[in-house]
């Protein structure tokens, strides 16, 4: 396997990355290439003399004239286009830009902007990155999977139907494996040698994409049933076998297969779903800052979610689990969560009700005196009955919390927690703007994806987006290093307080519930740290006194490393 990772000399202590490579094939190496920042004993050893223009840079004299190609490029694609192409030709000034512009940068590399990204991506493809496995790879995934010529730490696997909020883009989803993994090593510095995206391209139901001459992807409606079930068994099986101490993290899967997958895969291979764990994480973390500002108990809240796919009921899970953390039984929990889907508040008994919604559905005796006209029973009847003190939404349905429904919110609750948080942008179910003016400025607001602080008769509220980033790459960093055998439900609570514990007095005088992007290093590490203690304490890792000290040294950081030949 190819070493990109540091080595430290036995005689002098000093940090250096053995290399096989030279001239070109040293060059057109993202991992390994330095540009114009080669030294004059690295262009001669290596090969690379007259293969660069003669001045020697240093990566700090890099980053600017890095920052003012990206600035002049003409909008967001054109900006996520630009960082694309610096991935490919140098990942290691390509984190070096991020980190330094982290709160301009990630929502062009992630969401928002990757899911235009993913609906363009047989038009724009250019070099390949990560593996694609098919129907017809079935039965030699090993060998596939050996294809990746390096060890890794982190798989981040698609099946590329639900990404985002805009659906199935074939093909074109491992847009996001790629982006998720480049948020790892930015926040939790896991070497990107070390990351490893996967589309699982089992075919589409697109059909724009179906019928389009460009697209690279496996031309066929999307694989179902038994043969579907069958190939991801024989995936993780073989990811097992060659790369057994990897973590596997599912990434927008349906919600008729990512249930599935979790439950069945989690007890037997280190894995994690974070459209339904990581995205319950951070949304309880923004509750639990909500309560800080508040001075409210979790358990005092009346919480109404709309959406009921994999976010909404893993965050109803993880409130629950929040909540009998704070001595309330499983039933109390259950009974202050009202979910709703796209036919209205989940009720026992409803006819077709599916199977990860019923754990949540409310017992239609306790619906009696609520004057509801049918089985419908829509958001603003539940807000009218409820009177809830919290709003999680997880619908994807841009504007769904309109004025009436707010205002009647507020009628009842001083400081209504409201906490819009579909992605992108465009699918957010309000405005933070709105909400601030319809409650008069007594809501607390957190979204999913980036927006402008409110100005409201003269005070600045900040807008705290609940980016899944901020829990994630800690849960992987804590799961990596700490060798854990599984990733449970309570390292994610864990991961949740920790985030929440996180946010600065400065920011929640500004009532924001979420840390600035920019800290999502420090709050990585935080995260990590507190996770890895709770996988010790639920058995699934072993203790070692140097842990704290382990997860910091294991965050690689971009900077240039003088090369030696191996």
């Amino acid at each position: 396997m190819s070493s990109y990772l540091p080595q430290r000399d036995p005689e002098t202590g000093d940090l250096f990355v053995p290399i096989m490579r030279r001239g070109r094939s040293l060059l057109s190496d993202p991992l390994l290439n330095k540009g114009t920042a080669f030294t004059e004993y690295e262009r001669d050893v290596f090969g690379l003399r007259g293969l660069l223009p003669a001045r020697v840079f240093t990566m700090e004299e890099q980053v600017p004239r890095a920052y003012e190609a990206f600035s002049r490029a003409d909008g967001d694609m054109e900006k996520h286009f630009f960082l694309a192409r610096l991935q490919d030709s140098n990942e290691t000034l390509f984190f070096r830009l991020l980190s330094e512009h982290t709160e301009e940068m990630t929502p062009i590399i992630y969401t928002p902007v990757v899911a235009e990204a993913c609906k363009h991506w047989s038009r724009g493809f250019r070099r390949t990155r990560g593996l694609y496995i098919t129907p017809g790879d079935s039965g030699r995934i090993d060998q596939v999977l050996r294809h990746f010529t390096a060890d890794p730490a982190v798989i981040v696997v698609t099946d590329n139907e639900r990404i985002l909020g805009i659906g199935d883009q074939g093909a074109g989803g491992m847009g996001i494996p790629i982006g998720k993994l480049a948020l790892y090593t930015l926040a939790a510095g896991v070497h990107p040698s070390r990351c490893l995206p996967i589309s699982l391209d089992v075919g589409t139901n697109n059909g724009d994409l179906l019928k389009d001459p460009l697209y690279v992807g496996w031309r066929h409606e999307r694989l179902r049933g038994d043969a579907y079930w069958e190939l991801v068994d024989e995936f993780v099986a073989s990811v097992k076998r060659v790369f057994p101490h990897a973590l596997l993290q599912w990434e927008d899967f349906g919600k008729g297969t990512s249930f599935r997958h979790l439950s069945k895969h989690r007890d037997h291979v280190a894995s994690f779903n974070d459209d339904i764990q990581g995205t319950a994480a951070v949304s309880v973390a923004g509750l639990m800052g909500a309560m800080r500002l508040s001075g409210e108990r979790l358990r005092d809240q009346r919480i109404v979610l709309l959406g009921a796919g994999s976010a909404g009921v893993g965050i109803s899970r993880l409130i629950a689990a929040a909540l009998v953390e704070e001595g309330l039984s499983p039933e109390e929990a259950r009974a202050r969560i009202y979910t709703l889907d796209s036919k209205g508040l989940v009720v026992e008994g409803r006819p077709g009700l599916d199977d990860h919604k019923s754990e949540f559905a409310i017992p239609p005796e306790r619906l009696m005196g609520w004057g509801a006209l049918s089985d419908h029973i829509p958001l603003d009847c539940v807000v009218r009955n409820v009177k809830p003190t919290v709003l999680f939404g997880v619908s994807g349905q841009p504007g769904v919390f309109t004025e009436a429904i707010v205002r009647e919110m507020a009628r009842h609750v001083e400081r209504p927690v409201i906490l819009p948080l579909s992605n992108p942008t465009s699918h957010a179910e309000a405005r933070p703007v709105d909400l601030v003016g319809w409650t008069e400025g007594r809501a607390i607001v957190g979204t999913g994806s980036p927006f402008d602080d409110v100005l409201y008769e003269g005070r600045r509220y900040r807008i705290g987006q609940g980016n899944n980033v901020f829990i994630f790459p800690g849960v992987g960093l804590a799961t990596i290093v700490a060798r854990a055998t599984r990733v449970t439900s309570g390292m994610f609570l864990t991961a949740a307080q920790t985030l929440a514990a996180c946010v600065s007095e400065e920011r929640l005088a500004m009532y924001s519930v979420y840390p600035g992007i920019d800290e999502i290093r420090t709050v990585s590490l935080a995260v990590a740290r507190a996770v890895a203690q709770r996988a010790v304490e639920e058995g699934v890792a072993e203790p070692r006194a140097d842990m704290d000290d382990a997860l910091a040294a294991a965050m690689w950081s971009p900077v240039y490393l003088p090369y030696r030949r191996a």
